[in-house]
């Protein structure tokens, strides 16, 4: 018999994807929403998709995260964002896996959504840990791009979210520019060459994820995902810049 499951969601204004991603894991044991004070219809969406909601101020997207997961009823999380969607075969997958975990944790693939067109299927497909004993979890602490943090082996699953991610190039911009001021806090103790790696890395970032991340088979729209990613990377650097110039009064 398989391990009982929770699927956990943090949410906020998500009307226009939650119901896709609750729809996807319709199957499991417990079903988690916690919003973080939404004024369109996230709350009834979740309800309707009998979901256990529970609100409050957004903490931080990690200690939003921690604090979701803290709600669940079962040792084994399944932890979504509100706009990823599980494929139809997760159930089945997830519940051999759950028979006898062998890991501590399990990663799951996750394509990605881009401005008006999937990823090339031939592009690199980011991995995440998401599916995990939260006895043995926690989320990292970072401003942005936290991850859960598993104390024993990790194993990786054969599904792949959908992530929808941001549907225009404006969304994506204003994500970048709120991430980066996020970031620079995670990115401070970086003191040595930093003027430099606000020159140089952009370039980088911009040539890993459209060559080597295989963005570059997705046309126009990986082009220009590329070039925002690399406006992300300058802005991380520069915002640092400006805090440290003003930390020392210089004009």
């Amino acid at each position: 018999m398989a391990e009982p499951l929770s699927v956990v969601v943090t949410a906020y204004n998500s009307a226009d994807t939650l119901e896709t991603c609750l729809a996807s894991a319709c199957w499991a044991d417990d079903l988690v929403v916690l919003d973080s004070g939404s004024s369109d219809a996230t709350v009834a969406i979740a309800q309707r998709r009998g979901a256990r909601v529970h609100v409050q101020p957004f903490a931080g997207y990690s200690a939003q995260k921690q604090a979701a997961i803290d709600l669940a009823s079962h040792r084994w999380v399944l932890l979504l964002d509100s706009d990823e969607a599980l494929p139809p075969e997760a159930a089945e997958i997830v519940r051999r896996t759950l028979q006898e975990p062998a890991c501590a944790g399990y990663q799951l693939w996750r394509r990605e959504w881009v401005f008006w067109r999937w990823q090339s299927p031939r592009a690199r497909l980011n991995h995440y840990v998401r599916l995990f004993d939260r006895q043995r979890a926690r989320m990292s602490g970072h401003s942005v791009h936290e991850t859960v943090r598993v104390d024993g082996p990790v194993g990786v699953l054969a599904l792949v979210l959908d992530h929808y991610g941001e549907r225009d190039i404006a969304g994506r911009v204003d994500k970048a520019n709120r991430y980066s001021s996020l970031q620079a806090a995670d990115v401070h103790r970086q003191r040595a060459w930093l003027g430099w790696r606000m020159v140089a890395y952009p370039s980088v970032a911009f040539l890993r994820y459209y060559l080597l991340r295989g963005h570059w088979r997705a046309g126009w729209a990986g082009f220009i995902a590329a070039r925002v990613h690399a406006f992300y990377a300058f802005l991380k650097y520069a915002k640092l810049h400006e805090a440290r110039v003003r930390a020392r009064g210089d004009r």
